[in-house]
């Protein structure tokens, strides 16, 4: 089952953690802070955002991507799609019980 790393700026960060949990496109969300360096239109950038943890179903994955590209506040969000290798049996029987 995967988990989607997405980066947000602060204030939409919690928004969108709630959103994903509300609408059973995800089970639980961490969110914790980060500064991200970039490139963005030729200058680097230094930005406090936060990283959001998603945990979701395969199922769940492509609704979940499509929910945060229609809220997130960039026009060019982070998400990226990582795959569990191992999680505890009754973890993922909550996990799938709580997503659609």
């Amino acid at each position: 089952m995967p988990t989607a790393y997405i980066t947000a700026p602060p204030d939409a960060g919690a928004d969108l953690a709630e959103l994903l949990v509300e609408e059973q496109l995800a089970a639980c969300v961490n969110r914790f802070p980060c500064t991200s360096v970039y490139r963005w239109d030729g200058e680097v950038h230094h930005d406090e955002e936060v990283v959001l943890l998603a945990k979701t179903t395969d199922e769940a994955y492509d609704d979940l991507v499509t929910r945060v590209e229609e809220s997130h506040p960039y026009d060019v969000p982070c998400i990226e799609r990582f795959e569990e290798t191992d999680v505890l049996d009754s973890f993922a029987e909550w996990r799938d019980g709580e997503v659609r």
